[in-house]
């Protein structure tokens, strides 16, 4: 029987690669994954990655509040800008939000309220710098953690004369998991 851990995380862009692996990864950890997406018919795909529950991205996309109901223990998002915000402002007393990305912006419309008021700690994620030994305990605990047939599900590999196609396809949002180039294809 799965443990829930109190409360909820949030991904944004969640049917992206770092949403599908942070889903997959946190759901098996035991905790409840609210899963943000502005594609909503990948919702089935977000469930068997872990998700309990699929939201539209634009409930926390537009400007928000500077502080709000507690509605999140913790995010990992992908978005930045409004989202993030927004994110910041939800998020339950002594709760962690990392930020991994900037697909919406990168600014940050926020004020200080949550980090002030609610003790809110916004982490930035980094692998280009990391030392090695927080990466080798990184793809440990990958390796111990995620489960491999959700990882499956999460890649697709294309040719290298198929990257121009996917490329536009990652821009145009179109793109569900990660996509893995093998060079021999």
């Amino acid at each position: 029987m799965q443990r829930i851990v109190d409360g909820c995380f949030t991904f944004v862009a969640a049917s992206g690669g770092v949403g599908s692996i942070a889903i997959a990864l946190l759901s098996g950890l035991g905790y409840r994954v609210v899963a943000s997406t502005g594609r909503l018919e990948e919702a089935d795909y977000l469930r068997k990655l872990g998700a309990a529950d699929v939201i539209d991205r634009r409930t926390i996309s537009e400007p928000g509040k500077p502080l709000v109901s507690e509605r999140w223990a913790g995010a990992v998002d992908s978005v930045g800008s409004h989202t993030l915000a927004n994110v910041l402002a939800q998020t339950q007393y002594r709760g962690v939000v990392t930020a991994c990305g900037l697909a919406q912006g990168l600014d940050l419309p926020a004020t200080v309220l949550p980090f002030i008021m609610r003790n809110v700690t916004l982490a930035g994620i980094d692998s280009v710098y990391a030392p090695q030994e927080v990466r080798v305990e990184a793809w440990s605990r990958l390796a111990r953690d995620l489960d491999l047939k959700r990882l499956a599900q999460t890649t697709q590999v294309v040719g290298l004369a198929e990257v121009p196609d996917v490329a536009r396809r990652i821009l145009e949002g179109k793109i569900r998991g990660r996509m893995v180039v093998d060079v021999n294809l």
